[in-house]
């Protein structure tokens, strides 16, 4: 993803799908490997995969099955989208997911979502969106998933294709291991042609759940 080895505060907020401000929060407080050359934070390549492997090696090490998307995704948070666009999307995944247990508090989750949206869009291809936040008031990472069977055309992917997919993807505030392993798992997924295919071609929302969830689909 990176051709060069030391990155900007920007570079690395982008891989690890966080603000810039979080970054330099985690700089500041040591948190992260990096160094200020002159008044201007840098980082290593090298040193910041290396973080991030340490971190998901401890949570895979505490609970490997936690972050399966089959624990954290249901049927019943896979919605077929009656809209078209983007705002109608969001809506009603906001709507849906706030009703998890886990989503204390619906207006936080609304206000986090489309904060994030304003910072860069999620639409990361391949007909794929993944709009995802972490917040004080979520208990536990939560999963829900909206299908737009003719595509939201508004919602300014990286490809410029209709999106047919948006995982919404909601974490607790410390749960930043959790949060980049799932972002992980489902990249690692939509990557699979075949499965994409097989998802954008699905009835119901147990057909998609099981082709989502299914692991022989996953390389």
């Amino acid at each position: 993803m990176w051709k060069d080895e030391i990155l900007t505060i920007g570079e690395v907020a982008k891989f690890l799908k966080v603000s810039e401000r979080t970054v330099y929060d985690w700089a500041l407080k040591g948190k992260i490997p990096g160094g200020k050359i002159g008044t201007v934070w840098r980082f290593k390549r090298s040193e910041v995969e290396a973080w991030v492997d340490a971190k998901i090696g401890a949570a895979e090490k505490a609970d490997r099955n936690k972050l399966e998307l089959a624990h954290i995704l249901t049927p019943e948070r896979i919605l077929f989208l009656d809209g078209s666009t983007k705002k109608e999307a969001l809506d009603g995944l906001i709507q849906c997911i706030s009703q998890a247990p886990e989503v204390t508090d619906p207006h936080e989750l609304e206000r986090g979502i489309y904060r994030r949206e304003k910072l860069m869009s999620t639409g990361i291809g391949c007909g794929i969106a993944v709009p995802h936040v972490r917040l004080a008031s979520v208990e536990h990472i939560v999963v829900a998933v909206g299908v737009s069977q003719d595509g939201i055309t508004d919602y300014e992917s990286i490809d410029n294709e209709p999106i047919r997919l948006v995982f919404m993807i909601a974490a607790g505030r410390d749960q930043h291991v959790h949060h980049i392993r799932t972002l992980s798992e489902i990249s690692s997924r939509i990557k699979n042609k075949k499965l994409r295919k097989q998802a954008f071609a699905a009835a119901d929302n147990i057909s998609l759940y099981e082709i989502l969830t299914r692991k022989d689909e996953y390389n």
